[in-house]
């Protein structure tokens, strides 16, 4: 029997022995819901990823090396869809649980709704490519319907152009970091790493601020990470099996869409706007950085262009070529998220002025950071 095998076999058994009643109600009455929703989503994730890869290998939703990737052997994808179902069984293993909070609301099954669609177009575009501009139309529609949930920024006060802005910025916020995301989708690691670290964050934060139902879902997202991890990062070896677009956008998405769920403070504007920004501040500088670079060289002149623009001008891209391995560059963007996380953190309890240091602290990481980059696009 394959190594594999065993391993989806034992996790499996370990998931069904937590899915019975007597075990959830110890984990629950002993204040430990965290942890069973984390080890519930770790086991099915480990379990289901195994028999995802041969299903993909079947299906011929494979990634092809080429000039514009860096991996150099035909990989499975669809890991996105293991991610995806360990997450989802954690959700509603911990709804179903004794005296649990609602946490599948509105506003999480809109989410949750998105999320879907977005995984579906995903996995279509891993067997055959979908069109750019289609899947920007799906990620506004998913948008749509996590505000139509009742899910909404509200930056600007209340009043019809108050309200219109509002929507924008939300429908920009949530677009934004899925691409975002899935921009980073393209190292050994890389994204799964920082889903988890930044579910981590959000999930901490949440805690922090009385929001129990909201960090439970940023747990089963750290939990199905971490259970997809090991196929998808082995420092010595290639990944097994990518995320694919279908796990990538899944998880840009429904991140976002936790930090819009998310109160990150009771009376502070600036940390309330911070907070979010530094714990998904690697994303943001990167999406802002190659944007603006792409226009000013003229790389891309249409939006047509830019959606459809694939090149290797990214952070983990520049960072390799500084450092000169792909092990080395995935940790050093792991420590910088980590380093901006724990700023958001201890943000919470910050006054104004602690607030704009700390920011000041997250500008001068990424003026180091652009400074590396500089150099690895020269190199």
């Amino acid at each position: 029997m394959r190594i594999g095998t065993v391993v989806s076999l034992t996790t499996a058994l370990g998931a069904a022995l937590l899915l019975l009643p007597p075990v959830q109600t110890r984990f629950y009455t002993v204040g430990f819901r965290w942890l069973y929703i984390l080890l519930i989503s770790y086991l099915v994730a480990t379990a289901l990823t195994p028999l995802i890869r041969r299903m993909a290998l079947r299906v011929g939703a494979v990634d092809h090396p080429s000039s514009r990737k860096i991996h150099e052997s035909a990989t499975p994808q669809l890991g996105g869809v293991a991610v995806y179902l360990a997450f989802l069984i954690a959700i509603l293993a911990n709804t179903a649980g004794l005296a649990a909070p609602l946490v599948l609301n509105e506003g999480m099954l809109g989410v949750l709704a998105g999320g879907t669609l977005l995984l579906l177009i995903g996995v279509r575009d891993d067997i055959r490519p979908v069109p750019a501009t289609v899947k920007l139309v799906v990620q506004i529609v998913a948008a749509a319907i996590v505000i139509w949930a009742g899910k909404l920024l509200t930056f600007f006060p209340h009043s019809v152009w108050g309200d219109a802005l509002n929507v924008l910025l939300t429908v920009l916020w949530i677009v934004g970091i899925t691409n975002a995301f899935n921009f980073f989708d393209g190292m050994d690691g890389l994204a799964t790493g920082m889903a988890i670290i930044i579910a981590f964050f959000l999930g901490v934060v949440a805690f922090q601020t009385n929001q129990p139902a909201l960090a439970w879902v940023a747990v089963a997202l750290v939990g199905a990470g971490l259970g997809f991890l090991p196929y998808n990062f082995r420092p010595k070896d290639p990944a097994t099996i990518f995320l694919g677009d279908a796990g990538s956008t899944f998880l840009g998405f429904t991140l976002a869409c936790l930090a819009v769920k998310g109160n990150w403070a009771d009376h502070n504007p600036i940390v309330s706007v911070s907070t979010p920004i530094l714990i998904f501040g690697i994303l943001i500088y990167d999406m802002v950085h190659t944007t603006f670079e792409r226009i000013y060289l003229g790389k891309v002149r249409t939006v047509k262009e830019y959606l459809e623009y694939v090149g290797k001008d990214h952070m983990h891209h520049r960072l390799e070529r500084v450092l000169g391995s792909r092990t080395e560059t995935v940790f050093i963007i792991f420590l910088l998220s980590i380093a901006l996380g724990l700023a958001g953190v201890v943000l919470r309890n910050a006054r104004t002025v602690d607030a704009l240091f700390l920011l000041l602290q997250a500008t001068i990481i990424v003026v180091v950071v652009s400074i590396l980059e500089h150099r690895g696009r020269s190199a």
